[in-house]
Parts: structure tokens; C-alpha cells; sequence
């Protein structure tokens, strides 16, 4: 029986790496969720790694994670999630690895092609240089859909600037012309009254997904967006507690279920909302809003579920908005041809962090010859 030895993590602000070492020296890469992922990795070392120094390394995932939460019951929510990623991600990529298959193999998918939609995260754009962007996306890398912003985040029915949300539906979705999948993001930004207003204008120019419309954590004003428009209402990006989840599916709050892999908690937890959602017989589209490892996690996801939504998200953002993305892996993961992302048949994840990017990143330890929250 392989034992986990040591738990180190590779912390900036903004991205946190997990390696995984058993005592026989095999190793596995994960990452916590993204954002204040330094505060993250002391999280990992005070209420995470040191529960599973010592445990078997290739007993069952989802038992090793429900380990961590009865051990931290008194801290649920969004920070424990965050950090328990790291260590079930480096998990999964262990057990591929050990078994020579990729991570999707191990939950009953196969290698294969993702079809991505590009997600754009600006706001601070004009509806004619989104446009233009997209088409040039279009053109370069065949997507075939789009995903824009409308609305202010979290914006109490305000607007990026007076007349955007109405100048930028009609004049991005009339650029991308037919043929062409449409979405739109709202952030949170709408009460119920002004969410349906909106997406009646949704409605008539052909976009078919709305994205959690109103304050997330208002369930029944979502629900009342959903019963009341045609197209898709879509939310869960933010929530990361099985129990909501099961909330959610069961008042069909939304048409669309979008679990972040890495705010979830990891696979596992999201594997289990996964199926939630295909007993209801709903569709599962994760968020995945960046091309750190969660984009990869979602890829091997969708290959694998029943209920696998129509795209994968795809960043389109580059080093002008997300310049910490940049240089994680070494190669590239995440090359779109004719709109499709592909999940190789490499074990674990497929992807090896650069080294060049670890040497920059502050280091912690938790292992069998260190104490808790050991720093090097």
C-alpha cells in the first residue's frame, strides 16, 4: 500500500500547484482554486494535507475528501472547498498516472475532442471591438460559439455604462450571424424584473443560454427568470456545497448546471453534483473561466458524464487580463482547432507545471518529517 508522504505546495497570489509524493516516490499535480490562492495554500497546510499524511494514497478519492470535510466540519464553505481541490486534482492525476491512463478514463470517458465555446470576461469592451474579436476568433480557430457580458457584476440593474447591455446583444449576435451558438453572462448583476426584460431581447435575437441572472444566492429570483423565459437559464459557478446543489436541481432554479471543478472542491464533489443534476435529467456546462488546470479538469468531466452540456467554457482572455495564467504548463494543453479542445490519452491530466514557473512560486511542506504548515 502507497502511502501520501508529503504534501507541497507552489503558492503566488493567484495560482496554487499541489504535489502529491507517496512513500514510494510516485507523484501527483493538482491545483486549488484560483484567487487569493496564497491564503489558499495555508488553508491546505493547516486544514487539509494534515489529515491525509499517512493514508493510502490509492483508496477511494471521494472518501479521502469526505475525510477532510468530517475532520473541518466546523468550516464549511468556499475556503475548505478551495484548498480540498488541490489535494483530490493531485489525486486524480496520480491514480492516472499509476494506471497509465488519462484522468477521463478513470471515471468512464475516453480521449477526445471538446467543443468550446469562447467565453470572453470583459466588460470594459465596446459591442463593436467584441464583435470584431470574436469574428477573428471565429476565423482563427473555428469556434462556433460565443459567450459575452451584459449587465454590471453584482450591478443592482446597473450597466458597465448607460445603454450597454441594449447596444451590445443586437450588435454582437447580428455580427456572429446564424449558424453560430449565443451566450450571455449577467453576473448577478439583475433583479427578476429587469433579468426577464433582458432576456426577452435575448430571446428575439437568437441567444440561447442567460447566465445567472440574478444574485446567486437568491435561488428563488433565478427560478422566476427560468419559468418565465424560453431559453436556457444557467447558474452554480459560485456554490460549491453538494446540499445547494441538491436545492437547486430539485426547484429547477435553472435549466443549466455549471459546477466549477475547482470552487466545487475538486472532482470528486463535482462528479456528485454531476450526477444530481442527470437524475433530473439536467445538463451539466461547468465554469471554467480560466485556462489554469480547471479549463483541463472540465475537459476530461464532459468527455466523461451522461449529461455533458453542449461546450466546454474557454477563456479567450490573454496576458493583457489575466497575465498570471501565463507560462503554468509547459507546452499546449489547450490548443482550439476548428473550435474543439482535445483531452489526449497522457496519463494523470496530460500536463506537466513548468518548472521555470515553480522556481517563482513560495513553497510550504506538510509531510511524515515536517510538521503541519512547514514552511521551506
Amino acid at each position: 500500500m502507497a502511502r501520501i508522504s508529503s504534501l507541497e505546495t507552489f503558492a503566488t497570489p493567484f495560482v496554487c500547484f499541489v504535489r502529491l509524493t507517496t512513500d514510494d516516490g510516485q507523484e501527483g499535480w493538482g491545483q486549488c482554486s484560483t484567487y487569493h490562492a496564497d491564503i489558499t495554500a495555508t488553508i491546505f497546510h493547516r486544514q487539509v494535507a494534515p489529515h491525509v499524511i499517512g493514508r493510502d494514497a490509492f483508496g477511494d478519492i471521494a472518501a479521502t475528501v469526505l475525510h477532510v470535510e468530517e475532520k473541518e466540519h466546523k468550516f464549511p464553505g468556499s475556503h475548505r472547498a478551495r484548498a480540498i481541490a488541490g489535494l483530490d486534482t493531485a489525486l486524480w492525476d496520480l491514480h492516472g498516472k499509476a494506471k497509465g491512463v488519462p484522468v477521463t478514463a478513470l471515471i468512464g470517458g475516453t480521449p477526445g475532442r471538446v467543443r468550446a465555446y469562447a467565453s470572453s470576461m470583459k466588460r470594459d469592451i465596446t459591442p463593436e471591438d467584441e464583435a470584431a474579436r470574436f469574428l477573428r476568433l471565429r476565423d482563427r480557430h473555428g469556434f462556433t460559439a460565443f459567450k459575452w457580458r451584459v449587465g454590471a457584476e453584482c450591478g443592482h440593474d446597473g450597466d458597465e455604462w448607460p445603454g450597454r447591455t441594449e447596444a451590445v446583444i443586437p450588435v454582437v449576435s447580428k455580427a456572429l450571424g446564424d449558424g453560430i451558438d449565443k451566450l450571455v453572462d449577467g453576473n448577478s448583476g439583475f433583479s427578476p424584473a429587469r433579468a426577464i426584460a433582458v432576456g426577452r431581447m435575448l430571446e428575439d435575437y437568437g441567444i440561447g443560454h442567460f447566465e445567472e441572472p440574478c444574485p446567486y444566492w437568491e435561488m428563488e429570483q433565478t427560478k422566476a427568470v427560468a419559468d418565465a423565459l424560453s431559453i436556457d437559464v444557467a447558474g452554480g459557478e459560485q456554490d460549491c456545497e453538494i446540499g445547494l446543489f441538491a436545492r437547486m436541481i430539485d426547484m429547477r432554479a435553472v435549466d443549466v448546471v455549471q459546477p466549477d471543478v475547482l470552487y466545487m472542491g475538486g472532482l470528486a464533489r463535482t462528479l456528485a453534483v454531476c450526477r444530481l443534476a442527470a437524475a433530473a435529467r439536467m445538463p451539466v456546462t461547468p465554469h471554467a473561466a480560466n485556462l489554469g488546470l480547471v479549463t483541463l479538469c472540465t475537459m476530461h468531466l464532459l468527455r466523461a458524464i451522461p449529461n455533458a452540456g453542449k461546450y466546454l467554457e474557454f477563456s479567450i482572455e490573454g496576458p493583457d487580463y489575466y497575465p498570471w495564467q501565463e507560462g503554468l504548463f509547459r507546452g499546449d494543453p489547450y490548443r482550439i482547432d476548428d473550435g474543439q479542445a482535445t483531452v489526449t490519452d497522457a496519463p494523470g491530466w496530460g500536463v506537466e507545471v513548468n518548472p521555470a514557473w515553480l522556481e517563482g512560486a513560495a513553497r510550504q511542506v506538510t509531510g511524515r518529517d515536517r510538521p503541519a504548515f512547514g514552511r521551506v
